[in-house]
């Protein structure tokens, strides 16, 4: 089993093993660390009191930094230097946060010299055992084995989007059995798998399956149930093919969904105690945001006004459609020209002539998003949410895209699931995979989501990923 879900959410059995590690390195430096820096003179050492309160807020402050940095991402795509130069910034924000932290806490505090000489035998050891996850080991232990029933169009789906090498991370494709000969083949001849005029429990039994995806394109003529009950019953695991990808890529494929799927599975509830809760989160979060950036929203509207002129608009605002269909006005700093769409309504564009030089900046690290810290206090937007559309473009993709509108079964929010996983949308087919990304942020909405989404947001920020 290579990830646990908690809170409806899947988290990468792996990676958690890393943090988990990772997080006894920090614990370890912290005492090393104190005992170098007293060697020879223990009363002082002594002096401190208990380390262990103050170690695992070093771990828990480093941890929490790496994954807002980014560097759990289960994508190792940038290679082992992106990944310890993200490191490396997580430990100066980490920094930071310590010093908070001391300042508010005096109890906890700790000399530099003894978080200085913790930091560097942390980032020592941390570079040591990433090198050896992403280079050597890889968990291969963890790789679950997965038998694919199809061969048809859901099939091919389902191969051409393991064709990334990081989906195919926690799994191995033993193969594909063909069921119905008048099913064409659409996978490639050299991953069909046959049975050996085995049943599909023995041959499943005899190559150590520990998965059996279902992607037949029509089940009424050539699912085997009774081969499928029995390696149910032998502890095989079986998934239709919209939950395996459900959860091997965080979103839900529109192109192969159905709605008994969406009936029959678990998902779309929402307690009106976490109803509660998050509204109560959403109000002291923007609250908070605006008490800390403040300063940053008044140079904005200076800058805006230095290149505009006295007479330019700070603030812009649009029709934006929010829970449940209903419109309400979204609000956001200027950073187009004031003619902008005297054309009518567009997308936004790579390198779009529209946008002024203080718009490119501050739509690069997210500062025109700051002024919908409003609509949050409202109670229009929440923090987390699927982005809020305009009614033109929602009109025109719910007749496009299957099952648009279900994006709107959730308050639109500020950032979201599919802001961190897709890039900016800008064309119909955009929007379809963001979509996808959507529904699986409605379908499976936490607070445990929220907060991991949060988190990696400020990767967004930092990076300026995604922003056009």
């Amino acid at each position: 089993m290579a990830y646990l879900r908690i809170s409806k959410h899947y988290i990468h059995l792996p990676y958690l093993i890393l943090g988990m590690v990772e997080g006894v390195v920090f614990v370890c430096s912290m005492f090393i660390g104190a005992h170098l820096r007293f060697i020879g003179a223990p009363e002082s050492l002594a002096a401190l009191g208990p380390l262990m309160p103050r170690a695992a807020v070093f771990a828990v402050v480093m941890l929490v930094c790496m994954l807002s940095i980014g560097v759990y991402q289960a994508r190792m795509n940038q290679g082992l230097s992106g990944v310890m130069l993200r490191t490396a910034v997580s430990f100066l924000f980490g920094a930071l946060g310590l010093a908070v932290i001391f300042y508010l806490f005096p109890n906890l505090f700790l000399g530099r010299g003894i978080v200085a000489t913790a930091a560097v035998l942390a980032f020592v050891s941390v570079w040591f055992i990433r090198y050896l996850f992403v280079y050597k080991l890889r968990f291969d232990l963890l790789k679950r084995r997965v038998l694919v029933l199809g061969n048809g169009y859901r099939a091919k789906n389902l191969y051409d989007r393991l064709g990334d090498n990081s989906a195919r991370a926690s799994i191995v494709v033993v193969g594909f059995v063909s069921l119905d000969q008048t099913t064409k083949n659409q996978v490639p001849d050299e991953t069909i798998t046959d049975l050996q005029g085995k049943t599909l429990h023995q041959y499943a039994v005899d190559n150590d399956i520990q998965e059996i995806v279902v992607a037949l394109d029509d089940r009424r003529k050539s699912i085997p149930i009774d081969g499928l009950l029995n390696c149910k019953l032998t502890g095989i695991e079986i998934l239709d093919v919209l939950s395996f990808f459900e959860r091997e890529t965080g979103r839900v494929i529109v192109d192969l969904l159905h709605p008994s799927w969406l009936v029959f599975s678990d998902g779309f509830t929402t307690a009106r105690l976490q109803v509660l809760i998050k509204r109560l989160m959403d109000f002291v979060a923007s609250a908070l945001l605006l008490v800390v950036f403040w300063p940053f929203m008044l140079l904005t509207a200076i800058a805006i006004k230095i290149e505009d002129g006295v007479e330019g608009k700070v603030f812009y605002k649009q029709e934006r459609v929010g829970l449940n269909g209903k419109i309400f006005w979204v609000y956001k700093f200027r950073s187009m020209g004031k003619d902008a769409e005297k054309g009518g309504a567009q997308w936004a564009s790579t390198n779009d002539v529209r946008v002024t030089k203080v718009g490119r900046f501050i739509r690069q690290y997210r500062i025109d998003e700051l002024a919908q810290i409003f609509n949050v206090l409202r109670g229009d937007m929440a923090i987390v949410g699927p982005r809020p559309e305009r009614p033109v473009f929602v009109d025109r993709l719910t007749e496009v895209v299957p099952y648009y509108s279900e994006r709107h079964r959730v308050k639109p929010g500020v950032t979201g699931w599919a802001q961190l996983c897709y890039p900016y949308g800008a064309s119909d087919e955009d929007s379809k995979n963001k979509l996808e990304y959507d529904m699986y942020y409605a379908k499976n909405n936490s607070i445990l989501l929220d907060l991991l989404i949060l988190m990696r947001t400020v990767e967004v920020i930092l990076f300026g990923t995604g922003a056009r």
